[in-house]
């Protein structure tokens, strides 16, 4: 009997599971797993639709990977169901489940293209207009709920939650850039669902992570503290949103002033970001990579008062500022140069200090939810009575008077 498992056992180390992480997926103990694979026992069948989940496999699949030598009966075609009389409603039913979950009008290409196309706009949000992205957002999303109702396998259902969800997070992080509340709340709802469906616990996070960020820029920084510490215990270990989630907790003590706590939260993300192995690139919204564990930790230090933000913060700019060109800088540069104006301020150094406050603002690189970042200099500029606060003003004006784009929501 171990032998005919041993297929079983291969493909469950194919799917990236040690017995202990598929018992857990499962939901059995890893003693059952150990009784399965060597053929004292096998799964009951209320357990199996979980295992085929799990495994990206059909019923039929897992049936040949438990009992290679059986003979399992294959259901009739279509056709010979609709002439041939069940001998009852439970007959039916079995023969009726057995072809949906071969049958597919969706396909692991369609779903393939999907998948390409969500990492390509993530890995575009830093560099574009949020509400050029938000269009393709909008129709990759509606696409994805026309597949909704078509026929297709459980791996292939799963896959379809997984990539809707991502495109669901994506669309609420953008409105949250444009300050449209209702809809970047809704798609963070569906966002939520289609996770918690797909047993998703990365995307769970991210949303956790996303509001932390959301209520954050709202002053609600106790609660943009509650949101990162639940999205870092959802988020698989060593992920890129368990980093930034834990980032996310920097810029939220650095809010609160609670300074040695703020500074265990950017050593514990240094020490995590370092051992990230990486597979998608370098600009994506959803990889952590050290220009993104720079740019927080040059944040979180401007707020906690720390002169070392000027160095990060000039790194940031170094490392990431395409040109002498403003308008192409990716937002990262312009939110450096808002730490770095903070931090300049505190230094006294004032001149220098509405340069870098100027060059953000008029980069146009500066989203609506981070205008309040930039009105923080202005307020400390004008209430220093510099000569240059007027020229700031008139800057931060006429970047609140930028059209946002489209403001339809869903």
């Amino acid at each position: 009997m171990a032998s005919r498992r041993r297929r079983f056992a291969e493909h469950r180390k194919a799917c990236g599971y040690n017995q202990e992480d598929f018992a857990e997926a499962v939901g059995v103990d890893r003693s059952t797993v150990q009784r399965w694979e060597s053929g004292k026992t096998g799964p009951q069948p209320w357990q199996r639709p979980s295992i085929a989940r799990v495994l990206h496999i059909t019923a039929k699949d897992l049936d040949e990977l438990l009992f290679p030598d059986a003979h399992v009966p294959h259901p009739p075609s279509v056709n010979r169901l609709a002439v041939t009389e069940p001998s009852g409603d439970d007959e039916f039913d079995a023969y009726e489940l057995a072809r949906r979950v071969s049958a597919s009008d969706v396909g692991a290409e369609t779903l393939l293209r999907l998948e390409n196309a969500f990492d390509e706009l993530a890995m575009k949000y830093p560099v574009s207009p949020p509400q050029n992205l938000l269009e393709r957002v909008r129709k990759h999303s509606a696409y994805v709920s026309h597949l909704m109702d078509s026929r297709m396998t459980l791996g292939e259902q799963r896959r379809l939650y997984v990539v809707g969800g991502w495109f669901q997070l994506l669309g609420a992080t953008l409105h949250i850039d444009l300050n449209q509340e209702n809809a970047a709340t809704s798609r963070l709802r569906t966002a939520m669902t289609l996770a918690q469906h797909a047993e998703h616990s990365e995307i769970q996070a991210w949303c956790y992570e996303t509001d932390a960020w959301r209520v954050l820029t709202g002053g609600e920084y106790m609660r943009a503290l509650e949101l990162s510490v639940v999205a870092q215990r959802l988020a698989p270990a060593g992920s890129s949103v368990a980093i930034q989630a834990t980032a996310q907790e920097g810029r939220a003590r650095a809010r609160l002033g609670e300074a040695k706590e703020t500074y265990a939260a950017i050593d514990r993300v240094q020490g995590m970001s370092a051992a990230l192995t990486q597979n998608k690139g370098i600009e994506h919204h959803y990889q952590y990579d050290p220009g993104k564990s720079l740019a927080y930790a040059a944040t979180t230090l401007a707020w906690v008062g720390d002169p070392a933000a000027e160095g990060v913060a000039r790194e940031v700019i170094a490392r990431l500022a395409p040109s002498e060109d403003i308008h192409k800088w990716p937002r990262r540069v312009a939110s450096a140069n808002i730490d770095l104006a903070l931090t300049l301020l505190n230094g006294k150094r004032l001149d220098e200090a509405c340069d870098a406050a100027q060059r953000a603002i008029l980069s146009g690189r500066v989203v609506p939810s981070n205008h309040w970042r930039a009105l923080e200099v202005v307020k400390a500029v004008e209430a220093r009575q510099l000569p240059e606060a007027s020229d700031l003003r008139d800057a931060y004006q006429t970047l609140k008077e930028l059209p946002r784009g489209d403001e339809k929501t869903e």
